[in-house]
């Protein structure tokens, strides 16, 4: 057995197929089909079950799936700190999408002029998606909006809140309640909510704040994207609550304000696995990126009867 056909073994796992995993690894099909055949000579167990094009593991690949990812992981993590000097290396970071827009752009350029000799890798994904890969060690650092399911679901990772981000009212610029000095959340029962899927981490946050103050809005329409979101109600379309960071928009016909008495927040923090090998390099990253939240998130000084409409956070 060798890292190789564990490499490759894994690939097929992932991918589900033959073909696509020897693509990724760039090699021929018959070339790793050879591999994983030796690979099972070896272990005298048959590790997939081919079914037409579909495939499944066998209760021996299941086994080997645990212990070839350990291997894998400790394997990278011996290359990363022998060559560890604080400044090289690779650093992937992941975000979901309503913090990724509008977190990336200013982030990369800092970190690219303090680590200059780094490889940066900046991925968008679900806040499922994130803790799975940070579970595998497939991802050094995420950031993401923290639940009660976020942190049951990741009970393995460590975690430190970067901020506490108010989360703002979004109306067209032309609604009868911009008029108004004071807006309380049973002022918009009669409107129309755009909101996120369900699944999503800033609608759950909603829902919990919507559950807390016995408000049911009279209709709910849910969009996929945040800038969706935002078109349509630049539109007229509805209203809804968005991230304080996603008001600094090209929408000049949408007004952010902030609700009267209490408001919802989100709580955004980083995550990663500390069962694995932190490199200097990483270390050094996680500081810098604590730093730029602070700057990047300040609160801003806003008065409730005064309109924010694309503030500068």
């Amino acid at each position: 057995m060798d890292l190789g056909q564990l490499r490759y073994f894994n690939k097929i796992v992932e991918h589900r197929s033959f073909t696509r995993a020897a693509k990724d690894c760039f090699v021929s099909q018959p070339a790793l089909s050879q591999q994983i055949a030796k690979l099972e000579k070896e272990l005298g167990q048959p590790l997939f079950e081919r079914q037409g094009r579909t495939i499944r593991m066998t209760p021996a690949g299941q086994i080997l799936q645990n212990h070839a990812q350990k291997i894998l992981q400790l394997v990278e993590d011996a290359k990363r700190q022998i060559t560890d000097d604080g400044q090289s290396g690779q650093i992937c970071v992941s975000a979901t999408p309503t913090i990724a827009p509008y977190f990336f752009p200013e982030l990369l350029k800092r970190v690219t002029t303090q680590f200059p000799k780094a490889d940066f890798s900046l991925i968008e994904t679900s806040s499922d998606s994130l803790i799975q890969a940070c579970l595998k060690g497939e991802l050094d650092v995420g950031i993401l909006a923290l639940s009660p399911l976020v942190k049951q679901s990741a009970s393995y990772l460590s975690f430190e809140s970067l901020i506490e981000e108010e989360i703002v009212l979004a109306i067209p610029a032309n609604h009868l309640l911009c008029k108004k000095a004071r807006i309380y959340l049973k002022d918009l029962v009669q409107s129309n909510f755009l909101m996120l899927p369900s699944n999503s981490s800033l609608s759950a946050t909603i829902d919990s704040f919507f559950h807390r103050k016995k408000f049911l809005p009279q209709s709910i329409t849910r969009v996929e994207q945040l800038a969706t979101l935002q078109a349509m109600i630049a539109s007229g379309y509805g209203v809804s609550l968005v991230p304080r960071m996603a008001t600094h928009d090209n929408f000049h016909e949408i007004v952010y304000r902030s609700l009267s008495g209490e408001q919802p927040r989100r709580e955004i923090a980083l995550c990663w696995n500390s069962k694995r090998y932190q490199s200097e390099l990483l270390s050094n990253f996680l500081k810098a990126l604590i730093e730029y939240a602070g700057d990047r998130l300040k609160p801003v000084d806003t008065t409730v009867a005064e309109p924010f409409a694309n503030a500068n956070i």
